[in-house]
């Protein structure tokens, strides 16, 4: 979607703030003990009282209101019976609509954890690695600017720390629908992307950075995705208007 008026604009950051304000909340509920349908229970009461709608489950009739992936499972994990249990790694995406205009934010966490035994500060680095490699990102989102450049910070961030990424599971345009134009923008080097942020387009930045998985492989269920080679991968995403002076992050919570 590429905004043309302030009322688009209004639309979008009070869906971008309804999923981040959702996300910040399913992510202070995350403790040991609870199931993953426990926490998407409560994804969904909160996206109701704001008057938002799944966008998974209307876009894509996908079974739950958010996606919740642990461990082994790197995106588009189906909430259910699994227990979350202390030191997991979990990533939670949220994305919702209201009012015809859509937002997609995401985000991945450590449980928390006591004793040595669980503590693997690895992961804790994914985590805060992760979260900067979109900051870096986002920071390339600007009008007039090459959508490659996006993929080639994020690129040079993970090489100079070791990392991998996820090179089949790309951002993309939003606003009007979950997934709309320009698709497929590569949170990763490729020299053949040649396109050009106009002003207003509304996009996500969400590097899958990881510690040596590549690909994205689907799972029975038709929808869990498992990184190939099998590796932790952490996921963390903004939608993003490109502006002349740079960002605009729509999927920022109240506080």
């Amino acid at each position: 979607m590429t905004i043309t008026s302030e009322d688009e604009l209004t639309g979008l950051r009070e869906i971008g703030r309804i999923v981040a304000n959702v996300l910040q909340a399913m992510a202070k509920a995350l403790q040991p003990g609870m199931t993953t349908q426990e926490l998407d229970d409560l994804g969904r009461q909160l996206l109701h009282r704001d008057g938002a709608v799944s966008a998974p489950e209307s876009a894509y009739a996908f079974p739950g209101a958010t996606c919740i992936s642990v461990n082994e499972e790197i995106a588009h994990g189906i909430p259910g019976t699994r227990v979350i249990m202390a030191g997991d790694l979990v990533n939670i995406d949220v994305s919702a609509s209201k009012n015809g205009f859509f937002a997609d934010t995401g985000a991945s966490f450590r449980v928390p954890h006591t004793g040595p035994a669980q503590d693997r500060p690895q992961l804790d680095r994914l985590c805060r690695d992760g979260r900067r490699a979109m900051q870096i990102g986002v920071a390339q989102v600007a009008a007039g600017r090459p959508l490659a450049g996006i993929g080639r910070a994020i690129g040079r961030f993970a090489d100079e720390r070791g990392y991998t990424l996820i090179r089949n599971l790309a951002s993309h345009g939003v606003g009007r629908a979950l997934h709309e134009a320009p698709t497929e923008i590569a949170t990763w080097p490729d020299r053949s992307e040649k396109r050009i942020l106009r002003e207003g387009q509304v996009i996500t930045v969400e590097p899958f950075l990881s510690m040596g998985g590549l690909w994205a492989d689907e799972g029975r269920d038709g929808w869990t995705l498992y990184s190939r080679p099998a590796a932790p991968v952490v996921q963390f995403e903004h939608t993003v208007v490109a502006t002349r002076n740079g960002p605009l992050i729509l999927t920022q919570p109240d506080n």
